[in-house]
């Protein structure tokens, strides 16, 4: 089995465009939450959300192609040209060889909704000629693979897991897989999506699961913390080139950090509540470990899924009796406290946060941790960020039908 290596980052957020800007407002523990701009919210109970801003597809995409893509497909087009250039690869001048070993695995929790609802509209209000012929292949959840391996040319193995919230985890972990095996050379995999919408926002506010602090937008998402109320809709693209280590060293690629570690479970308890005991966290987590071949106390980090919900005090559960004594040992925090809950792209920004709280020694803050929930007892890195080397960070990820992902990266070994 091949070793993975991650030698490229993308990301877009309601922090900024890009890693960098990104990285930059998270370790400031900067919150990208604020009232809803793309629709009017007004009458809605929940009018707050985390929105990308100031993106133009233009910038990445040629203007006659924007019209076949609804927005989640051009975050993630707009996000793997900068994991590729990240990685020190331009896909003009990319050998046919490297592009038929080259795969692509980006998926979607919830896939085309703005193009769904937009046309849905048409259709009642002008009739069915109206639709757009770009209507079916704009929403298609695996359209964002498609146009990526489209746009760069890349022709290995190609895929979309649709996991939930859990999708992000489950394109790298995949993809990791894919290399392991020897299918390919090399992945560019994550999760992207684009769902702040008003069916969308409507239907999580029926559900109860979005918090209602419209007056203090910044403040609204609190995982953690006993005022919590529910999580923050966020939207935005998260993804990494990975690659056979033999592969990266053999082009000189900056490594950042090693994938070592995935692991997969189901609840089968609940549609969208994990069990009291958080027994398909717990057995995510140790796979991910077991996989690793990784002892419990050399993981330093822990970038939890924490969306603000009751269901952290699980997530904590599950955290504690899967490290033991080693619990109070870790750093844990919820980045979700400030770019909001981007579903099926959440778990693709978080591996990123995972690999760069490795490279730079900074753990990203837990913000609007003012008063902690009894139940919720480890240390969450409340409001700053913690100076801390570590040399093994783990990511969680956990969706509606009991999918849980785990992800573990390492430093890379000499």
């Amino acid at each position: 089995m091949k070793n993975v290596a991650i030698t490229g980052l993308g990301m877009i957020t309601p922090l900024g465009k890009g890693v960098d800007a990104t990285w930059k407002a998270a370790i400031a523990g900067m919150s990208g939450i604020g009232p809803i701009t793309k629709f009017d919210a007004s009458g809605f109970p929940v009018t707050i959300a985390g929105e990308v801003k100031d993106f133009d597809p233009r910038d990445y995409v040629d203007g006659k192609e924007v019209k076949k893509m609804d927005t989640f497909i051009q975050y993630a087009v707009a996000s793997v040209s900068e994991a590729l250039a990240d990685a020190g690869l331009d896909h003009t001048t990319m050998s046919e060889a490297m592009k038929d070993r080259f795969g692509v695995m980006v998926g979607t929790g919830i896939g085309g909704l703005p193009e769904i609802e937009k046309n849905a509209l048409t259709l009642r209000d002008r009739g069915p000629r109206k639709i757009s012929p770009f209507f079916i292949p704009s929403v298609l959840a695996n359209m964002a693979s498609g146009h990526v391996s489209i746009n760069f040319g890349l022709r290995g193995p190609h895929g979309c897991p649709v996991t939930a919230c859990s999708t992000g985890s489950s394109a790298i972990g995949d993809a990791a897989r894919i290399i392991e095996r020897g299918d390919a050379d090399l992945m560019v995999a994550g999760g992207t999506e684009a769902t702040v919408t008003g069916l969308c926002v409507a239907g999580f506010a029926a559900a109860k699961a979005l918090s209602k602090r419209n007056e203090e937008p910044q403040k609204a998402s609190r995982p953690f913390d006993r005022d919590r109320d529910g999580f923050v809709m966020g939207e935005g693209c998260g993804v990494m080139v990975l690659e056979s280590l033999e592969s990266a060293r053999a082009r000189g690629a900056r490594i950042y950090a090693m994938l070592d570690g995935y692991g997969m479970s189901g609840d089968a308890y609940h549609i969208t509540a994990p069990p009291e005991d958080g027994a398909g966290a717990m057995a995510c987590m140790r796979l991910a470990l077991q996989d690793a071949g990784a002892d419990l106390t050399e993981v330093g980090y822990i970038n939890a899924h924490a969306t603000s919900t009751m269901a952290d005090t699980i997530e904590t559960k599950a955290i504690r009796t899967v490290f033991g004594e080693h619990a109070d040992n870790l750093v844990v925090s919820s980045t979700k406290s400030m770019t909001g809950h981007l579903l099926g792209a959440a778990g693709g920004i978080e591996a990123i946060f995972a690999v760069k709280a490795l490279e730079t020694g900074i753990i990203p803050p837990t913000i609007n941790l003012d008063n902690p929930d009894q139940d919720c007892d480890l240390f969450y890195a409340p409001n700053t960020a913690v100076n801390r080397e570590i040399s093994c960070s783990l990511s969680n990820s956990f969706g509606f039908g009991g999918v849980n992902g785990a992800l573990i990266f390492r430093r890379e070994k000499p």
